[in-house]
């Protein structure tokens, strides 16, 4: 099936909003990556740093896959990195995760 450019679902939409959910959409698209980001949320709302050592004793994966999936995170902007010394600390963008939903709700309005 093609999907037409003037498709009228789409004339509503400016084109950074459609590049903002198809990019954040991807970062989420893993479950790994959903439960990383909760992970992160929980800690950051209760104040407390997470480094990728904190998600590897979190979580059931490798360092090296939780790195790829933190750097999938971060490119889409869900998740800022602040380096200090040799350790990367990860907080959840709340503004940008509050703009998405309420550009999603926007595109599923018809």
């Amino acid at each position: 099936m093609r999907i037409r450019k003037d498709t009228v679902i789409l004339d509503n939409m400016r084109p950074e909003e459609l590049a903002m959910i198809t990019k954040v959409s991807d970062a989420l698209a893993h479950p790994a990556r959903l439960e990383m980001l909760r992970y992160i949320m929980q800690c950051n709302r209760k104040m407390e740093p997470v480094c990728t050592k904190d998600l590897v004793e979190a979580f059931d994966y490798a360092q090296a896959t939780i790195s790829q999936h933190m750097k999938i995170l971060s490119t889409s902007g869900l998740v800022e990195v602040q380096k200090k010394q040799k350790f990367s600390y990860f907080y959840v963008n709340l503004g940008l995760l509050t703009r998405y939903t309420d550009v999603v709700k926007k595109f599923t309005i018809i």
